[in-house]
């Protein structure tokens, strides 16, 4: 409603709950906007290339019987490290590898052992729980993401935001309940509590793993994140590697097919994490991984036609609720107060600082109004997901 059509209006009716309740609605045209569905898009391009990786994997393990978690990761980091960790090496300044390792080396050290073990956790579940247990615990990543993304990250969220992560959440229920239908509760249960545990560890250590990408991504660079985690997960994968696998690697019996699954997969993780620091700084880490839960419904589909596997209407009905609720997620964006970027590397896109300075308003309304009488100038807010209001 127009302002001018909005002083005309009686006081009566301006403070009914109805009104209140339609001006607080955002118009459709601010919610359906291309920024929403370039995230969309981007986000189902990376549940794609984990659905990449699944298959591979699967194919690896089920047809040419190579369980070898280990050898896939650190081609993976290997291959981050000779992209972007050598782009380090060639960078002049402050920004530097020289610089990064003698400032924040053991930083960085942590957050790859997180993430390879994360990778290695997940994995090895297998052996043990079912894959309905896993694809209802590796749920778990999305409120501890919420939660540690309210203490380091300082964001703050919405009754929208949680009504969205429920309806998400509710989609995977469908989803896990069309596979026990369908017969699908694939995978071991020989001790379902260490598998069950480990994929808990996984989703915390994914989690860490991804406020770390977060703020890296949105106060320093991209390339430093990859090329820390290229340098360090490569450095940790070829020690596990040497003492977990050296074994089932030296008893490979090398073919054409073994190698391309191997390179496929390889290029799936490869373009998954180069590819997620850019949806991420887009939108946050918390909206990336309710995308990312169309994952296993994609892996489903393939699996139909590769796998003989039997289809059940609740798979619909699971991808339509992730996607109702990812798009919920994203009408309305999540307030924090972070740090100026350290780093103009990769520079600010258009779009954040577009969004930043139509929304200074909004964030006055909603965090400085509150302390306007201690402080003579309001704190610094950035609009974290990427739809503007």
């Amino acid at each position: 409603m127009s302002p001018q059509r909005r002083r005309k209006m009686p006081r009566e009716q301006l403070n009914t709950l109805c009104f209140k309740m339609r001006e607080g609605l955002p118009k459709w045209r601010d919610v359906f906007t291309w920024q929403l569905l370039k995230i969309l898009l981007m986000g189902q391009g990376l549940s794609a290339l984990i659905c990449g990786t699944a298959v591979t994997s699967q194919y690896l393990a089920s047809v040419y019987y190579l369980n070898t978690p280990m050898l896939q990761s650190f081609i993976n980091y290997t291959l981050l490290g000779i992209t972007y960790t050598m782009a380090l090496i060639f960078r002049r300044g402050d920004g530097n590898i020289l610089q990064i390792l003698k400032t924040k080396w053991w930083k960085y050290l942590l957050l790859a052992v997180a993430d390879v073990e994360a990778n290695y956790a997940v994995v090895k579940a297998y052996q043990y729980t079912t894959l309905t247990s896993i694809q209802l615990l590796d749920c778990f990543i999305i409120p501890v993401l919420m939660i540690l993304s309210w203490f380091f990250l300082k964001t703050r969220y919405r009754i929208i935001h949680y009504a969205a992560v429920g309806i998400c959440l509710a989609g995977v229920g469908a989803m896990v309940g069309a596979d026990i239908l369908a017969g699908q509760d694939q995978g071991s249960s020989s001790d379902v509590l260490l598998g069950d545990g480990l994929v808990l560890v996984s989703a915390t250590l994914y989690a860490i793993s991804n406020v770390c990408q977060e703020y890296t991504v949105k106060n320093l660079s991209r390339v430093e994140f990859l090329g820390m985690v290229g340098l360090f997960g490569s450095i940790i994968s070829a020690i596990q590697l040497g003492i977990l696998e050296h074994k089932e690697v030296a008893n490979i019996q090398w073919t054409w097919e073994k190698a391309l699954l191997l390179s496929g997969y390889a290029l799936c993780m490869y373009g998954f994490y180069s590819f997620m620091p850019v949806v991420i700084k887009r939108s946050s880490a918390t909206a990336v991984n309710l995308s990312l839960l169309t994952g296993d419904l994609f892996s489903l589909f393939f699996g139909l036609f590769l796998f003989h596997y039997n289809f059940s209407g609740l798979y619909i009905v699971s991808l339509v609720g992730i996607l109702i609720g990812f798009i919920m997620f994203n009408t309305v964006p999540t307030l924090s107060r972070l740090s100026d970027p350290l780093s103009d590397e990769e520079g600010v896109d258009n779009h954040t600082a577009d969004t930043d300075n139509n929304s200074i308003e909004g964030c006055e309304g909603e965090i400085s109004c509150a302390h306007a009488e201690q402080r003579e100038t309001p704190p610094a807010c950035a609009v974290i997901n990427s739809v503007k209001l």
